[in-house]
């Protein structure tokens, strides 16, 4: 990534203040523990059960994904992130795993391999060149039968520009059908494109949401019908899960 950009400069500084945290009260406790909650539920069951992997969360915020490993028996898992306000956030929040470091920086001073490579909510952030060097980068470390996980913003969601748009930093903006292609393109012999979990707090919210979540995607698929297109690889939710795997 090009540290060297104004905007990029200007933005990363207080990320989490001015932007990651900004609608949390108690902010770094509160975007902790739900993002905590919310990855135990999205990422965690995508993990192999093999608790000694070496695990990679790049971009990794505050440390929540990392933390959220470490409470189901993952130790040997490590976070990097260009952010110095979010880096010592998680190392306050009791994830030491956690330190400031370029991706590409990271990767030129060690040598080392991973069995899975993570990424919550970043790749948006790459331009497309970037992005395809990004991929690659990863890819060329990780072990035989490794996998990347990445969870991005999805372009086929209802009111999109709201993700799409919510970040200035946001470069690139995909489906589920640009996402498989770009990393079969890269390599990657098995991808999956999954939806994100949604949830509200309260029974009597969460019901009322599903109902309607429902209504809003026959919605959608009668206009895809409509049109003449297909709804079988189209993902509706606000975020996608990108999982990507090697031989």
């Amino acid at each position: 990534m090009k540290t060297d950009l104004k905007y990029r400069q200007v933005l990363y500084t207080n990320y989490f203040t001015n932007q990651a945290g900004r609608n949390f009260t108690e902010k770094h406790l509160e975007k902790f523990t739900e993002e905590k909650k919310q990855f135990t539920q999205e990422i965690i069951p995508l993990l192999p059960s093999d608790k000694s992997i070496r695990v990679l969360d790049i971009g990794c915020g505050i440390g929540s994904l990392i933390a959220a490993m470490k409470i189901q028996g993952y130790q040997n898992v490590k976070g990097i992130d260009i952010s110095k306000e979010q880096v010592q956030i998680a190392n306050s929040l009791g994830v030491p795993e956690v330190e400031c470091k370029d991706i590409v920086d990271f990767f030129s001073e060690q040598n080392q391999t991973f069995d899975i490579i993570c990424g919550m909510d970043i790749i948006e952030h790459f331009t497309k060149d970037e992005l395809v060097e990004l991929l690659q980068l990863l890819k060329s470390r990780l072990n035989k039968n490794g996998s990347v996980i990445f969870r991005t913003p999805n372009a086929d969601a209802p009111f999109s520009s709201i993700y799409a748009q919510g970040d200035f930093t946001h470069e690139n903006f995909m489906n589920a059908n640009s996402a498989k292609q770009l990393l079969m393109a890269i390599g990657f012999q098995k991808v999956q494109i999954l939806p994100c979990v949604l949830q509200t707090n309260g029974w009597v919210k969460e019901t009322i949401r599903k109902i309607v979540w429902k209504l809003i995607c026959f919605r959608i698929k009668l206009v895809l019908f409509g049109s003449a297109r297909s709804s079988k690889d189209v993902i509706f939710t606000p975020n996608m899960i990108i999982v990507g795997s090697i031989n």
